[in-house]
């Protein structure tokens, strides 16, 4: 039985199409995404989860795809209270006109992120891609939006890149470094310090464990008791359809026990920056 108050700060919204990954033939491996809004409030209902961020899906190489969720997003927000949307965003110069048409909507009621990914393209540290991050983030600064940042290890989603989004623009915009670095090496090199170096530094980041292998929830856990720091900083996110909401519920619950920490993570720290 899911507790009192549970907010999901990452889960998706849209169904792709069919696609040849890896050279193989075309499949559909997010076999729970949501066409609907109706669907998706149904599967609020029956996991018990009282708030939620939906971000556009997204997978398929294909960016007019994810970009063409943005609005589904928004009306999902404005039809249930429980729902904060994501805006799909993007920094690549081709990109250009459909990110400024994307954050048009940043105003709209609901709207309480924008949403990265580099697994479409792109780097943080290549110069064609900077101003249109520093777009981005004067945006999400203007508007107090969290920007969320798909993590995972190697390439340019890997936390040496992706991390220089929260030294350049951290000091004021909320980061959600999204499944804690996405792997062995990315856990490591957050939970061992740089995590908490950016927390201690005054920066503004956040994570959820999401995809996370299964010695991280605990070892971030006795590393924020241990520190001082941090608790306030995690976000439980069951990233439906891509992952597992009652498996990822079951992994961090675990862990975070019943006290304030639980509270933390389950509910308050979602309440602090999406409400």
């Amino acid at each position: 039985m899911a507790r009192k108050g549970l907010s999901d700060a990452h889960r998706h919204l849209g169904v792709l199409p069919a696609f040849p990954f890896y050279g193989g033939p075309p499949v559909r491996p997010d076999v729970t995404a949501r066409a609907t809004i109706e669907d998706l409030i149904a599967d609020l209902d029956a996991e018990g989860t009282e708030r939620a961020l939906v971000i556009p899906n997204y997978g398929v190489p294909d960016p007019d795809i994810a970009f063409s969720f943005n609005e589904l997003c928004v009306e999902a927000a404005s039809r249930d209270d429980r729902i904060r949307a994501a805006l799909w965003v993007s920094p690549l110069p081709r990109d250009r006109e459909r990110t400024d048409k994307a954050l048009t909507l940043a105003g709209e009621e609901g709207v309480r992120a924008l949403k990265l990914s580099f697994l479409l393209g792109g780097r943080p540290t290549e110069q064609d891609c900077r101003p249109g991050l520093d777009r981005i983030f004067a945006v999400a600064r203007q508007r107090n939006l969290v920007v969320h940042v798909h993590t995972s290890p190697g390439a340019a989603s890997d936390i040496d890149e992706v991390g220089h989004l929260v030294d350049w623009y951290g000091d004021h915009v909320a980061v959600h470094l999204v499944h804690f670095g996405g792997g062995m090496s990315g856990h490591i090199k957050l939970a061992g310090s740089r995590f908490f170096d950016w927390i201690a530094a005054g920066k503004r980041v956040y994570t959820d464990l999401s995809w996370a292998i299964g010695f991280t929830p605990r070892w971030l856990a006795e590393e924020v008791s241990r520190r001082g720091i941090g608790h306030d900083r995690i976000l439980f996110a069951s990233d439906q359809p891509w992952g597992d909401h009652a498996g990822e519920y079951a992994r961090l619950a675990a862990v975070a026990g019943d006290g304030e920490l639980a509270d933390l993570v389950f509910r308050d720290t979602f309440a602090e920056l999406y409400d």
